[in-house]
This record gives C-alpha cells, structure tokens and sequence, in this order.
C-alpha cells in the first residue's frame, strides 16, 4: 500500500510540472488585450499580422490583436457609443475632418510629447492630414502618390526617354500611339482616370479650394489649361479614346498586355507589375512637370489612429510608435507590404533610395499635397466635380461649362458642410 501510494504521488508531481511547462507565460497571460480594427483583408491582413506578431514577441506586457472588420467607419461609430469601441484603428487620414469634430478621435498631441517624438520625424502633410483644429490625431502608417509607369520596351524602341514635362509626354505619347485603319490598338498614355485632376491642376500651378475651404479654387487658367491639354491629347493628337480600357475586358490589364504605354499609378501597384517579368519590362519616373515647371501630385495613405472609448489608450500608443516611430519597425513594414512608411528616417533607408522603382515614389512625394482637409471636400470632389469632367472627357460638354458647373456645385457643397475650427 505504501509502495502505491509513492507511485501515485509521484504521477501527481509528474503530471503537475508538465502541466506548468504547458501553460501560458504568467507575463503573457497577463498581458494587456488591445483590439486593433482595420479594413485591410486578404494579402492586406497578412501583412498587418506580421507587424502584430513582430510586436507582441518583442514584449510580454501587451498582446494585440487584429480584427478585420468591413464597413469600418459606420462599425466604429456604432462601437464608439456602445462601449465596444477598438483600442487602435487604420484610419484613411482624408476622413480626419468629417470625423474627428465629433469626438470619437483621441489627440496624440500630449502623447507625443511625453515620449519625446518630433513630428518632424513624418511627412509634414501626412501630418497635416491628421490634424483638425490644431490638434494631431494619429500617426502616418503608409503614403501614396501617382507617378508615371512607362513601358520600357516601347519606349526603347521608339527611341525615348522617360518625359519629365508635359510638352515630352504629349510627345511621347504621340509617338507611341498605334492606330490601325483608324482604330486605336496601343494608347500613348492613359487619360482614364479624370479623378487625377488635382494632381494635374498642381502641376498646372493651380489648387482646387481656398485657403480657408469655404470655396472652389479650380474654375481659374490653370484648371482650364489643364481641360484644354486634356482636350488635345485626346481629340487633336488623338493619343487615347475615353472607354478604351473599360472594352479590352475586364480581366485584362491594359498596361500589362501593352495596350497602354504610359499611365499614371501608385506603388500599389509595383508587387502586380513586377510579377509578369519577362512579359512586362517597366520603369518608374515621377510625373511630369507642367507648362511653368510646377511639379506635384496628390498625397494619399493611411494613419493609425486611438478611439476615445478606448481602455487601453497607452498600450496602443505603445504599440503605435514601436512600428511607425521606430525607423528600423517602418523599414520592416515597407519590406512587408511594399508599401511606403510615413517616417522619414525610414525614407533614408537603403531599401528605398537604391530601389529603381520605390526611389521615384519617394522622390514624386517630395512635391505631393493632400486633399484638402476640409469636410466637405470628398463630396464636393466626388459629386461636384468628378461628373462634370467626365462630361468633358466624353465631349457632352465644355472646358468653360465644367468648370462653372463644378463650381457652383461644389460652391455649395463646400458651404453645406464647413465645421469651422
């Protein structure tokens, strides 16, 4: 009996020190839950993973956790009055001045100044479209801008070099036009996207409101020089056809299949163009300059951003400057996702300046301006103006007439939605 009783203390004591040996960490356990939201999914949501597991092994005090979540604005500010509010947010910066007079947006501003961190360390208009009433309300995580993705090939063959003002890429573009029995099969450059008209107008030396936001600024001669090369390229050089795209079908990239020479894209798109390689030979210029040697585009990307619900406000701020404060965090972000980080010291890197096709983004970025950041600028844009050029683009309407319109429209929209600060 006694002899029995030895066995089974001894399984117990067994079983007891493997059952410690298997348990979670106490450090980890412990930890700090912090729900992070974002709507990036698929290869997206990957790559936000790998950042998250970076972090959660490089400590033992907070665990994040990424929750992809659709239609995130309305989820968000459903959550942000019921007590369910995420601890982090992506947030696409341009919706920094519809939302942040509501509320919902925590300031960094103390934040940043306690952990010692310089704005001047991040891309001083990502920055600016973080802020609403001189207040900072997150951090930039990724910026974006157009720039010109040519078809090398082509471009050899024709003898041509990348254009870098207006005047070489009409020229180019008539260069590299293909038309057999009047149809077009090869398009110079690709005029599909009329949604690109600030970054053109900024070329232009123009800007499309006010300083103060209350009006449009695009009914002007730079808006109109900007309608009247449009209108050349396609009606006169006859270098592209509006719809030319949309009918080579839906599953085949114009660019790709050399149906287009010239287009205006982000480097989004570089992982997409490089995998085709012996089938497309590409490079990568920043946009042109216009006619008076104004350079520009239009800065895009998106921000990390703190819920004021949140219960975890210095867990996610923690987490927030480990990947977009830190340079060498930043670098493994880009390397991630190929996408371009907001920090500058990041820039600085290797990895960017002796990259063929990431240098031009970061050199293009140099003269990129934001939207606008004034709330009613997304609706006066998307609904004033955007239909109205492609009326223009589709020879429905006038260069003078658009832009009337546009205004007027927009002109109201504008006034309709201004939340002074």
């Amino acid at each position: 009996m006694f002899r029995k009783l030895s066995k089974l203390s001894l399984l117990t004591l067994t079983l007891a020190m493997i059952f410690v040996n298997l348990r979670v960490p106490v450090a980890h356990a412990a930890a700090a839950q912090v729900t992070f939201w974002g709507d990036w999914t698929g290869d997206g949501a990957t790559q936000i993973q790998t950042m998250v597991d970076a972090f959660n092994k490089s400590q033992s005090d907070i665990q994040v956790n990424y929750v992809p979540t659709q239609d995130i604005v309305t989820k968000f500010l459903t959550a942000a009055t019921s007590g369910s509010a995420p601890d982090l947010l992506i947030w696409d910066r341009f919706r920094t001045a519809l939302y942040a007079p509501k509320g919902v947006l925590m300031p960094i501003d103390d934040l940043m100044a306690a952990s010692k961190i310089s704005s001047a360390d991040f891309y001083s208009e990502a920055l600016r479209e973080l802020t609403y009433g001189g207040k900072l309300y997150g951090l930039p995580m990724t910026v974006d801008t157009r720039a010109l993705y040519y078809n090398k090939t082509m471009l050899d063959a024709a003898g041509i070099k990348p254009p870098t003002t207006w005047d070489e890429l009409e020229q180019a573009a008539i260069k590299l036009t293909v038309r057999k029995d009047g149809k077009l099969q090869v398009a110079g450059v690709s005029l599909q996207d009329v949604g690109l008209f600030n970054m053109w107008l900024q070329q232009a030396g123009g800007k499309m409101v006010t300083d103060d936001g209350s009006k449009t600024a695009f009914n002007s001669p730079e808006g109109l020089s900007v309608l009247a090369y449009w209108d050349k390229l396609i009606n006169q050089d006859k270098v592209y056809e509006i719809g030319f795209e949309q009918g080579l079908g839906q599953d085949q990239d114009a660019f790709v299949t050399g149906k287009v020479a010239m287009q205006f894209n982000g480097p989004w798109m570089l992982s997409t163009y490089k995998k085709y390689g012996k089938d497309l030979t590409f490079g990568v210029v920043p946009s042109p300059a216009g006619p008076k040697g104004n350079k520009g585009g239009v800065m895009g990307g998106f921000g990390l951003a703190i819920p004021t619900a949140t219960t975890h406000s210095k867990e996610a701020w923690a987490f927030m400057t480990w990947w977009l404060a830190q340079p060498a965090n930043s670098v493994l972000w880009a390397k991630t996702s190929l996408s371009i980080p907001g920090n500058l010291k990041a820039i600085a890197d290797p990895f960017f300046q002796s990259d063929p096709y990431l240098k031009p983004f970061t050199d293009a970025l140099k003269d990129a301006k934001i939207r606008p950041p004034f709330a009613g600028y997304p609706s006066m844009e998307g609904d004033a103006l955007i239909p109205n050029l492609q009326l223009f683009v589709q020879g429905k309407q006038s260069a003078a007439d658009t832009l009337k319109k546009a205004q007027q429209d927009g002109d109201q929209i504008l006034t309709d939605n201004n939340i002074p600060q």
